[in-house]
C-alpha cells in the first residue's frame, strides 16, 4: 500500500519523520507562491530515485503549485502540478537526452520541453509529451568529477606521503627498541648494531618517500591535473 498525500498549510508544518528525501527539501517542493505543500510519497520517491541515478544535482524550478498560484503563472487548468505529481527541472547542468532517458527509466512519463526557457517538465503522466525538444549540444557534458576521497586514494602525492610517514614511524620505532635494548642485558646487546643498521634502511626510505610526493606534487602542478 503507497503511502497517502497529505497537504500542509506551509512547507514548515511538515514533520520531520515523514520526509525520507535527502536531497530534496520541503521548500523545494513547496508552492513558490503562498507556501503550502502537497505531499506526494510516490512523485518524490521517483525524483530522489531520479537523483540517485543522474548522480548530480536537481535544481527545481517548480513542483507543487496551489490552484491560486497555479492560476496566477498562467498553468494548465488540470496542471499535474496541482497534484504535487510534477516537477520543473533546470537543465542548466544536465544533458537533456540524457536527462530524460533516466526519468523514463525510474517511471516519469510526462514530458515537457522548453529549451528558450532552459527547463524540461516531468511528471506521472499519463504518457505524453509537448514543446520542442532541446537541441543536441554540440559538445558533450564533461565526465563528472571523482569523488575527492576517490582522487585521494589515487594521489601520487598521498601515496608518496603515506610512505615516508610510515618510514618515519619505523625508524622512531627502532630508537626506541634501541634505548630498550641498551637498557637489557647483555646476552642482547649484540642486536644493537643490526638495529643501528634498520634504522638507518627507514631514514632512507622516509627520505625517498618525501621526494616522491614532492615530485608527484610538482608533476601534478605542471600538468594541470589538480
Amino acid at each position: 500500500m503507497s503511502d497517502p498525500v497529505r497537504t500542509f498549510r506551509h512547507f514548515r508544518e511538515v514533520p520531520d519523520n515523514l520526509w525520507r528525501w535527502p536531497n530534496f527539501s520541503p521548500d523545494e517542493i513547496a508552492c513558490r507562491g503562498t507556501g503550502q505543500l502537497k505531499l506526494h510519497p510516490e512523485a518524490l520517491d521517483k525524483l530522489q530515485a531520479l537523483r540517485n541515478r543522474l548522480r548530480k544535482p536537481l535544481i527545481v524550478r517548480s513542483a507543487y503549485r496551489s490552484p491560486e498560484h497555479n492560476r496566477a503563472v498562467g498553468g494548465a487548468k488540470a496542471s499535474k502540478h496541482m497534484d504535487g505529481t510534477a516537477f520543473d527541472i533546470a537543465m542548466a547542468n544536465h544533458d537533456p537526452v540524457a536527462f530524460e532517458a533516466a526519468a523514463r527509466a525510474v517511471g516519469f512519463l510526462g514530458f515537457g520541453y522548453y529549451p528558450r526557457s532552459g527547463f524540461m517538465h516531468i511528471d506521472l503522466g499519463p504518457a505524453r509529451s509537448w514543446g520542442e525538444k532541446f537541441p543536441v549540444r554540440a559538445v558533450p557534458f564533461a565526465p563528472e568529477t571523482p569523488l575527492a576521497r576517490e582522487v585521494l586514494a589515487e594521489s601520487r602525492t598521498l601515496k608518496g606521503a603515506g610512505a615516508a610517514g610510515v618510514a618515519t614511524l619505523g625508524a622512531a620505532g627502532i630508537e626506541v627498541a634501541q634505548e630498550i635494548l641498551a637498557e637489557a642485558q647483555g646476552a642482547v646487546l649484540p642486536l644493537v648494531p643490526h638495529l643501528d643498521s634498520l634504522r638507518s634502511i627507514f631514514i632512507a626510505l622516509a627520505l625517498a618517500g618525501i621526494a616522491v610526493a614532492i615530485w608527484a606534487r610538482v608533476d601534478d602542478w605542471r600538468k594541470g591535473q589538480r
